[in-house]
């Protein structure tokens, strides 16, 4: 449906994914600074206004005081230190979120030259459901993809039926 038009398996999943649950009329604020995915959002007919790149962990004033319908989080909780105090904090009553899961064949990611671009937590499945059913979330749907590489060896092959991202939808209890 998007090949070629999104290069990212990623993008285009997380993408049919919101579809599904979150309607254009809704208005959305999107954790993290604005990135090729927000802006694929804002294509798609999506009001989404984005954080500023503040330390989530410490200043929630941007998800304390927004008041849109939904706030997404595509790959951002695996950052955070204490994600369950943001998730606590959102005022909205939906929310979509997405998260690399841990590989047990690979260390958590970190960047050798980003200091703030590395991975604290790389959650399994249920440690992330608990950890949003812990913070008043109900979870509606969920689910998860690979992410296979093109390169040759046994870590890439297991890439191929190893599932990477996780995503869910999910309301207000």
């Amino acid at each position: 449906m998007y090949e070629g038009k999104y290069p990212h398996k990623r993008y285009r999943i997380t993408l049919d994914f919101l579809k599904k649950h979150i309607s254009t009329k809704e208005s959305i604020l999107d954790l993290g600074v604005e990135n090729p995915f927000s802006e694929i959002m804002k294509s798609e007919g999506y009001h989404v206004q984005n954080t500023q790149g503040e330390d989530l962990d410490l200043n929630f004033g941007s998800v304390t005081n927004s008041k849109t319908d939904v706030v997404t989080a595509f790959e951002i909780f695996e950052h955070l230190v204490a994600p369950f105090n943001v998730l606590r904090e959102i005022k909205a009553n939906k929310i979509v979120v997405s998260i690399p899961m841990r590989l047990w064949f690979a260390s958590a990611y970190r960047s050798k030259t980003d200091p703030w671009d590395r991975h604290y937590h790389e959650f399994e499945d249920w440690q992330f459901d608990w950890l949003l059913e812990k913070a008043g979330w109900k979870i509606k749907d969920s689910t998860k993809w690979t992410n296979p590489t093109k390169k040759i060896g046994f870590r890439p092959l297991l890439r191929y039926f190893t599932h990477r991202y996780y995503i869910v939808y999910a309301e207000r209890n």
